[in-house]
């Protein structure tokens, strides 16, 4: 203030008692302005000094007060002749009531030297005023004693009418109707005594309409050479303060608006350790729970104190980064309120510098984000974990990996992958919600292997991988993995399904930087020795021995794709076959085909290496095809050399069967190349149990209808079920090779071989056994009524002209044998 007034000469005090001394030390003060709210000895106090001196009692006053220090107008005028203005200041407003007062002072003088000096006329004193001035006998209109008398020419331009219209109109009609029951009650106090004199903001109306905003003193004024008292009322225009009032109103009523529906609180605060807040919004309270006034100078508490330790340090260097370079800050972090609760916040703010580029303070809100981050930790949560098992996914695991694989670490790190696929299979049988559940009890078993060094995901389906850090070797390794089959045996003993265990080791010094291929060779790894339920448990290492049969892989994948390419006259894939003997009439009654593979590069590769990878390319299907169209050829050169009764069995994946296209496209090749259906044997896995089985026997009844015979393979190693087995239209069943190899055994009362020969016929199919080598093997199957047999002690598989020439063979043999039973 006291800048502002630099043209004037201005005397303070920093509290009412001080205010009080400067008051009795100097006699010639003209002007008060003094705060209601002052500590020690307030406003009111003071002014109740000045009323009782009577030396100050005509002391011009501007008293500045908060609205709720002007409720009680009546209290508000006993506090005599004083003007009012409400903070926070406008410096200019202040300003602009100063000189409205040093106006009326100027007048006040000037009035009295033209009196006492006679030196100026009356008019000319008025005109030379900078303010509107007028003087009436009286404020009320229509007599003669009440209408203006005097005013200068300031006056007539801001009431905006002529001084004769003016005269006659009087006050009452040029001010505003509701400014005008206001100025009643201050001039009927001030007519009887009460008040010295009344300053108040009024507007008048011009003839058009439109108003001026006027700031006006009336004050009593002894007429010249007269002893009539009248009053004087000065006046000065606003307009354009009020305008900014009002500009500021509108604004100030948007913070609030915005400060009201902020989601947190608004500050300003000083630039130190304790953040030491100058102004805090009422929003502190709903965020904090403390009050703002509780936070304001650190009355109670600072804000330092409500931040979360371990985020206290690491903000003061944030905003010291952020200020060295003039920068908006923004950081989130958490704060504990007054119960206890963490909240996360995010704070926005800025700096607030000097002329010399010091910050003087800083300035922002803090909002509650709270629910979001909720929001974020469960988006978070859904993209890191598998919602099933609640185990971390791939997307989790491959970003660990790439985080760690890009920092040199070194702890010995690994990866043991746990291959469950053999689960999907109990679905045909058990539905897909009982694999769920045994994937889900499996996850939870897995888990309690966890640890600070041992993390468990689940990258796939029915996969699961162990992430290791810091084990000692690859024993541990090896004795971790015994620990996992332990728990996988006891979980699954009841339902008769193997897995496998792969592992591998992430060495530093080969730089292998792809998670990806890193998951994708672990995925191989486990997948190795997966097999059936029952066999010893075995891991498999991912290491050079495994590479290179993964690369021998990939070529067989690629010879298999240049097959499935070419034309049916590729030599590469060919097919062998191995002669079926009915033990009731001693006779070959057909032939099993064997699909074979022999490239220049990799040499003849055996059907357990080729037929898996062709079932898992999906290569099976035209391969399929191919194999088809070469065993019907075999018959027709059967045909051709007299032998129409024998039959060609072709093995036939659960993938072609379930091709929409397979029988139209067979029953086209049967029809084209003129083969008698009757002479093809369809052989399929014990897999259709647990495939698609409804869809499965409907294919089987149309190939049966068409004259196909059906035989189903391997049976009784695999998950084969009686009740389904029944269901099933096929008309032959193929023993195992491990039944049959167990009549080798000394013991043979415990054999099932008979048993299972019984069920067969009991069902109503015939049956073959595979793997016959030994005479007293042919004996047993022979006492036991066993319909066919195969294996090597009939033949090995054999070529197509070796084959024919075995039938040839076999016919002179059968011949001999006639001619010595006709001789006997």
């Amino acid at each position: 203030m006291k800048n502002a007034l630099s043209e004037y000469c201005v005397l303070t005090a920093c509290d009412g008692v001080e205010a009080v001394h400067v008051l009795e030390e100097h006699k010639d003060i003209d002007l008060l302005i003094l705060d209601l709210d002052m500590p020690g000895m307030s406003g009111f106090q003071v002014l109740k000094f000045i009323k009782g001196d009577e030396r100050l009692r005509d002391l011009r006053t501007i008293i500045l007060t908060n609205n709720n220090e002007m409720d009680d107008e009546n209290r508000g005028l006993e506090l005599g002749a004083a003007d009012y203005i409400r903070k926070p200041l406008n410096v200019a407003s202040l300003k602009a009531r100063i000189d409205v007062h040093v106006s009326l002072l100027l007048a006040e003088r000037a009035l009295a030297r033209q009196l006492n000096e006679q030196e100026l006329a009356f008019e000319m004193v008025l005109n030379q005023l900078p303010s509107g001035i007028a003087i009436a006998h009286s404020y009320r209109q229509k007599r003669p004693d009440e209408a203006i008398v005097k005013m200068n020419s300031v006056f007539v331009e801001l009431a905006g009418r002529k001084k004769e219209e003016l005269v006659a109109l009087g006050w009452t009609k040029i001010t505003y109707p509701d400014d005008l029951k206001k100025e009643m009650k201050y001039f009927k106090k001030l007519k009887a005594g009460k008040i010295k004199y009344y300053m108040m903001d009024r507007r008048f109306v011009k003839p058009d309409g439109s108003i001026v905003w006027v700031h006006s003193i009336v004050a009593p004024f002894i007429l010249p050479n007269s002893e009539q008292c009248g009053y004087i009322c000065m006046i000065k225009d606003i307009s354009d303060r009020k305008a900014i009032e009002e500009a500021l109103s509108e604004s100030e009523r948007s913070k609030s608006v915005f400060l009201s529906h902020l989601p947190g609180l608004a500050y300003r605060c000083n630039y130190d350790r304790e953040w030491t807040m100058q102004y805090v919004s009422e929003g502190c309270y709903s965020l904090t729970g403390y009050r703002p006034e509780s936070l304001l100078n650190n009355r109670d508490l600072s804000y330092n104190d409500l931040i979360c330790p371990e985020y206290r340090e690491i903000l003061w260097q944030e905003w010291e980064r952020i200020l060295a370079a003039r920068q908006p800050f923004k950081y989130e972090y958490e704060i504990i309120t007054a119960t206890g609760e963490k909240k996360w916040v995010l704070e926005m703010g800025q700096g607030v510098y000097n002329d010399k580029g010091e910050v003087e303070a800083l300035e922002g809100i803090v909002l509650d984000i709270s629910d979001r981050k909720v929001i974020e930790d469960t988006l978070r949560y859904n993209n890191e974990h598998d919602r099933w098992t609640g185990l971390y996914n791939r997307e989790y695991l491959v970003s660990l990996l790439e985080k760690d694989l890009k920092t040199e670490k070194k702890a010995k790190r690994a990866l043991i992958g746990i291959n469950l696929s053999m689960v999907q299979l109990l679905a045909a049988n058990y539905g897909f919600l009982y694999t769920q559940n045994l994937i889900k009890k499996a996850a939870d078993a897995l888990s309690r292997h966890c640890s600070e060094k041992c993390i468990l995901c689940q990258p796939r389906e029915n996969r699961f991988v162990f992430y290791l850090f810091d084990y000692k070797d690859k024993q541990e390794l090896v004795d971790f993995s015994g620990v996992i089959a332990e728990t996988l045996e006891s979980l699954f003993v009841t339902d008769r399904i193997s897995w496998g265990i792969g592992i591998l080791e992430l060495e530093q010094d080969k730089h292998e930087l792809d998670a990806d291929l890193l998951l994708t060779k672990l995925s191989i790894a486990s997948e190795r020795y997966v097999g059936l339920f029952g066999r010893s448990f075995t891991i498999c290492f991912y290491d050079e021995e495994l590479e290179a049969l993964v690369n021998r892989e990939r070529e067989i994948i690629e010879a298999l794709n240049v097959i499935a390419a070419d034309d049916d006259n590729n030599k590469d894939l060919f097919l062998q076959y191995q002669p079926i003997m009915c033990l009731k009439t001693g006779a070959i009654s057909g032939f099993e085909a064997l699909a074979r593979l022999r490239t220049d590069k990799l040499g003849l590769v055996s059907p357990l290496e080729f037929i898996p990878l062709a079932e898992k390319t999906k290569l099976i299907l035209p391969i399929g095809d191919k194999v088809i169209v070469k065993a019907l050829r075999f018959l027709n050169k059967l045909k051709e050399h007299g032998y129409d009764n024998i039959s060609v069995s072709i093995n036939v994946s659960v993938a072609q069967l379930l091709s929409p296209a397979f029988t139209a496209k067979l029953f086209e090749l049967i029809n084209k190349m003129h083969i008698n259906p009757k002479n093809i044997g369809i052989e399929i896995t014990e897999s259709v149990f647990t495939s698609d089985y409804d869809n499965i026997n409907n294919v089987i009844e149309r190939l049966r209808n068409a004259g196909l015979h059906i035989a189903i393979d391997d049976f009784g190693t695999g998950y084969s079920s009686l009740a389904r087995e029944n269901e099933l239209k096929a008309d032959y069943m193929k023993i195992d090779k491990y039944f049959v190899d167990k009549l080798m055994d000394a013991n043979l009362k415990k054999v099932i071989t008979s048993d299972i020969i019984s069920i067969s016929h009991k069902l109503g199919h015939c049956t073959i056994a595979e793997g016959v080598e030994h005479d007293n093997q042919l004996r047993y199957l022979k006492e036991h009524n066993c319909d066919r047999i195969q294996g090597y002690l009939i033949s090995k598989p054999l070529d197509e002209e070796e084959a024919i020439e075995f039938l040839k063979k076999q016919a002179q043999k059968d011949r001999r044998t006639k001619r010595i039973k006709s001789n006997k």
